[in-house]
């Protein structure tokens, strides 16, 4: 099997797999980092969410082949002490419930706001319309995202 260099986290890793093999599967069975989720493997529930050149991606249908030369960053390379103010709004939001969505939503929203750090209500909707919250935190989400973006602006 041939080897892989991949830039994660700020570090290059070195992985044994298959050039088509899930981004996901990399972090979490190659790599450890077992922050980013699988949710429903195609792309549709946002749980697996993670940065490439800081565009929001779903790790379960982007291949080692489509990261080659580009940074990734999952959850854990976010901020190692959870000083991000994406996290730190989200608990003072108290957002999670199960939580098991809140990792992709996090990095979908940090994403987003690297972008446009002064949304609008709608422009926060639409950007974290494609991640699912079985909980149905929906309205916390989005106030999370919005003082998120007031830390950032101050």
């Amino acid at each position: 099997m041939p080897t892989y260099q991949v830039n994660v986290n700020g570090g290059t890793q070195t992985v044994d797999v298959s050039e088509d093999t899930p981004l996901l599967w990399v972090l979490r069975d190659h790599l450890d980092l077992v922050g980013t989720k699988f949710g429903c493997g195609i792309a549709l529930c946002g749980a697996c969410t993670v940065h490439v050149d800081g565009e929001a991606m779903r790790s379960c249908s982007t291949t080692l082949a489509q990261v080659e030369g580009k940074a990734v960053t999952t959850i854990e390379g976010l901020s190692e002490d959870g000083s991000h103010p994406v996290q730190q709004a989200w608990k003072e939001v108290d957002v999670p419930q199960c939580g098991y969505c809140q990792a992709g939503q996090i990095m979908t929203a940090s994403a987003f706001l690297a972008k446009n750090s002064s949304p609008t209500e709608d422009e926060i909707k639409n950007a974290m319309h494609g991640n699912i919250c079985r909980c149905a935190s929906y309205t916390r989400i989005n106030q999370a995202v919005k003082k998120a973006a007031e830390k950032i602006e101050s």
